[in-house]
């Protein structure tokens, strides 16, 4: 793949994959574009490896979703609701936020749950595609999205 040619796919796909990881992210600004130039960047120099077989939506995804856990792995997990409210209330979103609550009850689930809930209700990709970019089974996609959505019934009833 030319330069140009990834310029041009990554000026295409550059808002998607900002919003792909800002949801990740429960909605830090920040971690979201500092993930998202790590993955172009990553993108960039193994662009001679993409085969234009898929989407380089996907492609993209992939890498970004392996950056975001990689990131994640070197922080310590966020279990607590009223933690994670006072982190994305503090450092993310102003008080005006209308998917705030969202991104707190996101920022609950574990990673491979919320990248699920992400990939699937955000970013509208199927079930087969998702085990792709994760490197998944179909059916442990499934349980994650069956698992995540249980779980953020569960926060997002209780915040009201």
């Amino acid at each position: 793949m030319t330069r140009e040619v990834f310029i041009a796919h990554v000026e295409r796909e550059q808002e998607a994959l900002r919003g792909f990881l800002f949801a990740l992210c429960c909605g830090n600004k920040g971690d979201a574009d500092d993930l998202a130039q790590d993955a172009l960047v990553k993108a960039y120099l193994s662009c001679a490896g993409y085969q234009d077989k898929g989407r380089f939506r996907s492609w993209l995804f992939k890498i970004a979703y392996n950056t975001f856990l990689n990131h994640r792995a070197s922080l310590r997990s966020t279990e607590d609701i009223d933690e994670a409210r006072t982190l994305v209330s503090g450092t993310a979103a102003d008080s005006g936020f209308k998917h705030q609550d969202l991104y707190i009850a996101l920022g609950t689930l574990p990673p491979k749950e919320r990248s699920a809930i992400t990939l699937f209700y955000l970013n509208g990709y199927n079930i087969k595609e998702i085990s792709k970019i994760t490197d998944t089974s179909e059916d442990a996609v499934k349980k994650q999205l069956s698992r995540g959505r249980d779980k953020l019934k569960e926060q997002l009833k209780t915040e009201k």
